[in-house]
Parts: C-alpha cells; structure tokens; sequence
C-alpha cells in the first residue's frame, strides 16, 4: 500500500471572507466604472426581484457553438418603478481624505413618495445650496444624485417606507454637462430604460438568502467524517489548529451563512416592458404575487428572495464577446407564463 495522502483542495473560497451578515438590505455601490456615451446618464438602478421563469433566445453571440440557434435561457423578472431623484450631491478630491462631500442639494419630495418614512428630519429646498454646489464645479470629481424608490407601485410590496441609493452620473467627462443633467432631473422620475438598454450587460448587486447560524459542513462545504468510526466529539466538526495566539481565521468555522452582499458580473438584459401584468404567470410569483409596475427580465439567476432590493449598475469589466458586438437587442422566441407555484 503507498502513503496515505495527507492533503487536499481546500473548501470553500476564502475571499468571501469574513462571512459575515450584510451591513444593510439595499447595498452600497462601491466602485463606478468608467463609461464613454457621449451624454450624461445615471450609472445605476434600483428594483425589486420578484421571481424566476424561462424564455427560449435566438444565441447570437459570436463563436458560440449554439449561434443562431434557439437556446433555453433562465431568467429573472425585476420589477423597475421609475426611482424620485431627491438630492444631487458633488464629491471633491483630497489626497489624504480621498472623496469628500463637497455640498449637497435637497428636493421637497412628493407627498405621495413619503419620504418622511425615511428621513423624518428633511428640511425644505434651499436654491442657495444648489448655487453653493455650482461655484465649486471646478473643484468637484464626481456628481452623484440620490434616488427614492416607489415601493406603492411595486405589486409584490406592502411597505410604504421608499429605499434610497446614491447613483453616480457618468457617461462623458464633462463635468459641467453632467452637473445640468443632474440639475434637470432634480424632483422628477428616471425610468428604467432611460439608464439601461435592451441587450446590454449589466453588474447585479444585491444580498443574498439567509440562511443563519450553520455548521462547517454547509457553511464551507467540508467533508463529514465517516460515521463508522469512533467520533465522541461529533462527525461534522473541525478541528480547532492554534498558533498559541488563538484559532488560525483559514479553518472553517461554524458562523452565518447567507445574508451576504455579493455582486454578480455580466448579467444580459433580455428584455423591458411598462405592464408587468403580461410577464407575470399564472397565479402569480410564489411569495411575491402580480408585477404591476414596469419591468425588467434579465438572463440568469439574482442573489437574493423574491420582494429583495436589487441594485444594477453599468458593468465594471465586460467580456471581449460583448466589447465586440456591442449592444445588440436578443430575439426572444417565447416567454414561459406557466405558473410556478408547483404541486
């Protein structure tokens, strides 16, 4: 018998590490990519995901083996109510500091948005705050703009209490263009297909299920023990390597699992429409219901439960294929509207 072999691939990636519970349920965008439209254009969306289903494609990706052939493509609805711009607010440049708010500028929202939900001490509109903002454009890095959501108008939302998300304004250099854009949508409504096109890649932000307190064996993925064999200290456990200063992080660990901010990369956008009532199946989405509100049906599958704030934004690195062909609208064939409450 040869030597028995006393190593093996790890479980589990340590880059998701810590494994930790999400700081809050509508994420925080941490890096904006560069993009070249020639116009000034919000860079993000916000929306919420209401369920799965399937559509057949027309694949025309280039070099692909199935191109030009029909081919089954899951998909996720998300419902995209046109999100209130309440406040534009400019960022600076400091070496020491990095980015620092350099002046913001607020809007009396609608009584309708009741934002006073959320921020029960905003105060009224001042012009001067906007003119304040527009003498420092020179010094100003970045514009960003500050979006509420509409939950009234999502059809799988109770909740009245608006989700808010601060977008940063891309799309071309010049700073006093996107500074007028951001000015000009002050107090009005942004629709989704004003940000994003039909057919393009798009990054999906967004926290995942939760799923609590578990064991190594789930959280990590590391082989059980075999049962057979004398385990007085149970079969599903791991054992605790200390360096003299406490338990070494690599080593899998009992913790939370889910509940995670995790960004999913390239997701294709197949297609959009103003009535969700003619996406959504029979019966409705199990544990959403009717999409009423414009929507949004990307290709592949979202992180997080149905009713969960989804957070899209421009891509930050785009594969060769999609840099080749462009923005290119896919032929959808058909659109599964079976209902997916099963047996």
């Amino acid at each position: 018998m040869g030597a028995r072999k006393h190593s093996a691939p790890r479980r589990g990636s340590l880059g998701y590490s810590p494994r930790k519970r999400a700081a809050r349920l509508v994420p925080r965008v941490k890096t904006w990519p560069e993009v070249d439209l020639g116009k000034p254009v919000p860079l993000g969306f916000i929306g919420y995901k209401a369920g799965m289903t399937h559509v057949y494609i027309v694949d025309d990706r280039q070099g692909s083996p199935t191109f030009g052939q029909e081919i089954f493509v899951p998909a996720t609805v998300v419902e995209v109510p046109p999100v209130h711009v309440i406040a534009v607010r400019g960022y600076a440049y400091d070496p020491n500091r990095g980015l620092y708010t350099a002046g913001e500028a607020w809007v009396n929202p609608p009584s309708e948005l009741e934002l006073w939900r959320k921020i029960p001490t905003l105060g009224e509109f001042k012009e001067s705050k906007l003119k304040e903002l527009e003498e420092k454009i020179e010094k100003l890095r970045e514009i960003r703009v500050i979006v509420a959501t509409q939950p009234k108008m999502v059809g799988g939302l109770s909740k009245k209490k608006p989700d808010l998300l601060e977008v940063k304004i891309g799309g071309t250099s010049d700073l006093k263009a996107i500074f007028e854009y951001a000015t000009s949508k002050l107090g009005k409504t942004i629709p989704f297909n004003e940000v994003f096109s039909v057919g393009q890649l798009i990054d999906v932000i967004a926290v995942t299920r939760g799923k609590g307190f578990q064991g190594p064996v789930k959280r990590w993925g590391v082989k059980e023990l075999p049962r057979w064999h004398k385990h007085r200290k149970g079969s599903r456990r791991t054992g605790a390597r200390s360096h003299g200063r406490g338990t070494w992080w690599e080593i899998p660990a009992a913790g939370q699992t889910g509940f995670h901010r995790r960004t999913e990369y390239n997701k294709r956008v197949l297609a959009y429409g103003e009535n969700g009532l003619e996406i959504t199946p029979a019966g409705g989405f199990l544990h959403y219901g009717l999409v009423r509100a414009p929507y949004a049906l990307i290709a592949g599958s979202l992180p997080g439960t149905p009713k969960r704030p989804i957070v899209m934004r421009y891509p930050v690195r785009p594969p060769t294929w999609y840099l080749k062909m462009g923005v290119k609208e896919p032929q959808i064939v058909y659109v599964s509207l079976q209902s997916k409450q099963g047996n």
